[in-house]
């Protein structure tokens, strides 16, 4: 800390003048998001051998410390990283129906003790569920070409491609009570599925204004609809209702 001056201390504190492995920054993020708990981190969760491919050693979570930082700062945290995804520069990262927090990075890269110009490490850090983590997920990519050189251009996208794959392999269920998007003129933008079951026609296309409604069936009621209600999906999305 003898080191440490006025102007590491501001540098500091927005991540300048500061490095840390990849693996470094996942083990403190996961702490500080899963309530405060310190794990030892660890790359492979068993080694076998190569013949028998019996299993030799398992690697378990070890605990270093708790309460790094207390669980009421540590949902604090989420709940400011959840912020970044839904209306900051995590926007490339948000998944409608379900809850993503995390925050980008912009790293300018040092060479013979300068800062470069126009390279950069640009990164994205994020978790999900926001609430209650179970994954947490570094993405980084050492001076893209041909883009404009932010982390929530370039690492956002690709982490939310990722989540998407993490939700189909976990089977994590869709959260309706996460943070609406904040969205900008460009952005596809989604709306919520009304519920029209028990609805005559007139009624339900009041109701399904801003989608395309696709018919089927007989009666003078909607008995069934698809996607269901309370789901956010693309405006101008289609809707199939069955009558009967």
């Amino acid at each position: 800390m003898s080191n440490v001056k006025e102007l590491e201390l501001a540098t500091t504190a927005f991540g300048q003048g500061i490095s840390v492995t990849p693996i470094q920054q996942v083990t403190a993020v996961s702490a500080i998001v899963n309530g405060g708990t310190l794990y030892t981190p660890y790359i492979v969760t068993t080694f076998s051998e190569p013949e028998t491919n019996s299993i030799i050693k398992v690697n378990k979570k070890k605990k270093i410390k708790d309460n790094i930082i207390s669980k009421d700062t540590s949902s604090l945290v989420r709940y400011a990283l959840e912020s970044v995804v839904a209306k900051g520069t995590g926007r490339n990262s948000y998944i409608e129906n379900y809850r993503v927090g995390g925050k980008t990075g912009t790293a300018q890269k040092v060479s013979n003790g300068a800062y470069m110009v126009g390279n950069y490490i640009v990164s994205f850090m994020g978790f999900m569920p926001a609430d209650d983590p179970e994954i947490v997920l570094y993405v980084a990519i050492d001076n893209p070409k041909g883009v404009t050189q932010y982390g929530g251009t370039v690492a956002a996208p690709i982490a939310k491609s990722i989540f998407k794959d993490i939700i189909n392999i976990k089977e994590f269920k869709m959260d309706k009570n996460g943070l609406s998007k904040e969205y900008n003129w460009l952005d596809v933008k989604y709306k919520m599925v009304p519920n029209v079951l028990g609805m005559t026609i007139e009624d339900a296309k009041k109701e399904l204004k801003g989608f395309n409604i696709e018919y089927s069936g007989e009666g003078s009621s909607i008995i069934y609809q698809s996607p269901s209600a309370d789901i956010l999906v693309p405006e101008y999305s289609k809707i199939k209702v069955l009558l009967g």
